[in-house]
């Protein structure tokens, strides 16, 4: 053998050692750095309140896409709005004021 392929023989015995000498080192310091699995965990967890969040919110759209379907098909559900919202009454109706103790 030559000098040349005894050192290329060297070379491809060592370059998977070598290999997995770095990523014993490197893969633990990416893990543990702030940008790595803190990182990530805190992202996971802000994502699942993202996820609770949206869907209250789509309950809320929901809830309010039926009240406008109510009001728009349903006097009663007007009538309703007015008297607990607005505090209006009909002309023929008399209001009693009592004082909350």
């Amino acid at each position: 053998m030559s000098e040349g392929t005894r050192q290329a023989d060297v070379w491809l015995r060592g370059l998977p050692l070598a290999v997995l000498t770095i990523s014993l080192v490197a893969v633990p310091v990416l893990l543990l750095e702030p940008q790595g699995m803190p990182r990530m965990r805190a992202l996971d967890q802000e994502l699942r309140g993202v996820e609770a969040e949206n869907a209250e919110l789509r309950r809320d759209v929901s809830r309010l896409r039926q009240e406008v379907k109510d009001l728009r098909d349903n006097p009663a559900a007007v009538e309703r709005i007015a008297r607990e919202q607005l505090g209006l009454v009909r002309k023929n109706e008399i209001v009693f004021q009592f004082d909350k103790r």
